[in-house]
């Protein structure tokens, strides 16, 4: 959003706010940004980017923007969380903003509206670019391990890679699959679905922050024995650590500069266990070109926003970007991958 339009949005209730640069982004004539370098391009799974930082899961829950996110100079994409069904979601009011600590709080529940609806919309859109889509389960099933595998199977033709979503705190349960024993059997069946498309899509996995070291090297140890594509570091924290803002307890997920160290700390982890075997997609609490940057030198060979948005505008894209070249171009770093990881030990005390 422009500056102007983005103070007025800040004094609206964030989910209204939201829906209204929804819908703004939907109908923006904006030309498309691509700033190249060099330096910038790197790979994750074999998906090229010509810059590491993508759009996270949750800002385009529906697929409704995805080319103005493209427009506005996010190299890759990430629908929903996306269920088999419709569904409305937890009730209102459900989005709270921390002002003072430049987060968000949301229970929203994965309200979207249903695999079938984004499916023909994504269709129709035909957009250019790489576009993923975050699988949630619908609150009420009662077989959550069927419900991704259900969401996946229409995913064949339309996406470039679907992030299974265990890990947010605003469904039920939901963080029980992580448990080996139940992620051994999810992964099981999202992959012998996924290996009998004619062109399987690139299958990532999205990590709670909230869990601990022992729970991350099992979260390894199944992940490569199914050779996933990737690993997404990390989603919402329950966690309220040195908070200031009056929302501070409300309850859901935590997003934004708050999960900033916890996220990062995780991301380095997974780094660590996996000896850089795995690619990681870092998010969390990402506002700037040097946070962009520690997120690399953490492990991440690429990077997802989402609520630094909804405080400084869509623009923060391209500004990221930008200063995230001028940060490599000032170390003479040559690419991304010469640098990620190269910091990861400083996290991991």
């Amino acid at each position: 959003m422009y500056s102007s339009g983005l103070k007025l949005l800040h004094f609206l209730e964030p989910e209204l706010a939201h829906y209204i640069a929804i819908k703004f982004l939907k109908f923006s004539r904006r030309k498309k940004f691509r700033f190249e370098s060099d330096r910038l391009k790197t790979e994750v799974a074999g998906l090229n980017l010509y810059h590491p930082l993508g759009l996270s899961g949750g800002f385009d829950k529906n697929g409704e923007i995805i080319q103005a996110s493209f427009n506005f100079g996010a190299s890759f994409t990430e629908i929903g969380a996306i269920t088999p069904l419709p569904q409305k979601g937890n009730q209102k009011p459900r989005v709270f903003r921390l002002w003072e600590d430049l987060g968000l709080i949301n229970r929203l529940g994965f309200n979207n509206h249903g695999i079938d609806a984004v499916q023909k919309r994504v269709s129709e859109a035909r957009p250019l670019g790489i576009v993923g889509i975050n699988i949630g389960a619908n609150r009420k099933s009662e077989n959550k391990l069927e419900d991704y595998v259900n969401v996946l199977k229409k995913c064949e033709k339309h996406f470039d890679f679907a992030t299974i979503n265990i890990s947010s705190p605003n469904t039920p349960n939901l963080r029980t699959l992580q448990s080996k024993n139940n992620l051994t059997d999810l992964l099981s069946a999202v992959c012998e679905m996924n290996n009998s498309f004619s062109k399987p899509i690139k299958i990532f996995l999205k990590i709670d922050p909230d869990t601990n070291l022992k729970r991350l090297e099992e979260i390894v140890e199944v992940s490569v024995k199914f050779k996933l594509d990737g690993l997404i570091a990390t989603n919402t924290t329950v966690s309220r650590n040195n908070l200031n803002s009056k929302n501070k307890n409300e309850r859901g997920g935590l997003s934004g500069r708050p999960i900033f160290s916890i996220s990062t700390k995780k991301l380095a982890e997974l780094f660590s266990i996996s000896s850089g075997e795995i690619p990681l997609i870092g998010v969390g609490g990402i506002f700037s070109g040097e946070d962009a940057y520690e997120k690399i030198k953490a492990g991440a060979s690429a990077l997802q926003i989402y609520t630094a948005i909804g405080y400084k505008g869509i623009g923060v894209i391209e500004e990221i970007v930008r200063s995230l070249d001028t940060l490599l171009k000032k170390d003479g770093v040559q690419s991304i991958k010469s640098v990620t990881g190269i910091d990861h030990k400083k996290w991991l005390s």
